[in-house]
């Protein structure tokens, strides 16, 4: 959606997506807004509780079943296992997509660890069309006037146009940009703390060749995962850049993370936008 500063004052049920790298400050502006009356539609809580919760459960069951004690308790129904996801600790689903590499290291094989991003790739683009239905939701069953889209990381990887148009038609989308100045600090914080991600196939396959190259390996099963992350990671935020901005440009507004970080508020995020919408009318 496109607006005035006038006409989006006036937006009587607000819906915001908000489009970034992880850790730019989507989730804490979240957590933020609902603190008032907004709903947070989390993108990745969507997925580890709707569309890859029995993939989750399947892969644990499956582990479990390799220890005696528990495949006894587990084949007579004597136990249970469900998943305890939560908007703050989203584990599970960074488990089931793992890292590609060693399995003696943790990692995943190549099969494996295709198929996963598979499937994550189709829940994130299912857990994005539910937009509309929790919008009717939010206010409806909950009665919340507004709703944030605290989407995933990896949304401008999906190569899916109708997510993209639905966002656009459904919801303000705001691009959270990191300034030149804070690209190092926000890759050095994922580097110290390697989590799993999804990665395109052309840029994934890509990201492989010049890795094994480069330490003179001559097979995934040799990867070190946390050691292919760290240095995949700068790659995939850079071929990221273009492709949020290619979204952001006709469909929505961008804001950086510094301005983000200065929210304290519903007022002051409100007026962030304001000041971003300001700033495109002028263009």
């Amino acid at each position: 959606m496109k607006f005035t500063v006038d006409e989006f004052r006036a937006w009587k049920h607000r819906c915001i997506t908000l489009l970034g790298m992880s850790g730019v400050g989507k989730t804490y502006l979240s957590a933020t807004l609902r603190r008032s009356d907004w709903f947070h539609y989390s993108g990745d809580y969507r997925i580890g509780t709707r569309y890859l919760d029995e993939p989750i459960l399947d892969l644990i069951k499956a582990r479990a079943m390799r220890e005696p004690f528990l495949r006894e308790l587990l084949r007579r129904d004597w136990i249970a296992i469900r998943n305890n996801i939560k908007v703050t600790d989203l584990g599970p689903v960074l488990s089931f997509i793992g890292k590609l590499g060693n399995p003696e290291l943790g990692g995943l094989p190549m099969d494996e660890f295709s198929r996963r991003q598979a499937l994550y790739r189709e829940a994130e683009i299912a857990a994005m069309l539910d937009l509309p239905d929790f919008v009717r939701k939010a206010q409806d069953i909950y009665s919340y006037a507004h709703l944030v889209n605290d989407v995933g990381g990896s949304l401008c990887e999906l190569d899916e146009p109708r997510v993209i148009e639905m966002l656009a038609a459904h919801s303000l989308i705001l691009y959270i940009r990191v300034p030149e100045a804070d690209e190092i600090k926000l890759i050095q914080r994922a580097q110290a703390d390697p989590k799993p991600l999804y990665y395109r196939p052309d840029f994934l396959q890509a990201a492989i060749k010049d890795y094994l190259e480069l330490r003179e390996l001559d097979y995934v099963a040799e990867i070190d995962p946390d050691d292919f992350t760290r240095w995949v990671f700068p790659r995939l935020f850079h071929s990221r850049v273009p492709r949020y901005e290619a979204i952001a440009r006709p469909y929505g507004y961008t804001v950086s993370s510094e301005d983000v970080a200065q929210v304290r508020d519903e007022a002051d995020f409100l007026q962030l936008i304001e000041s971003a919408i300001a700033r495109s009318d002028g263009q």
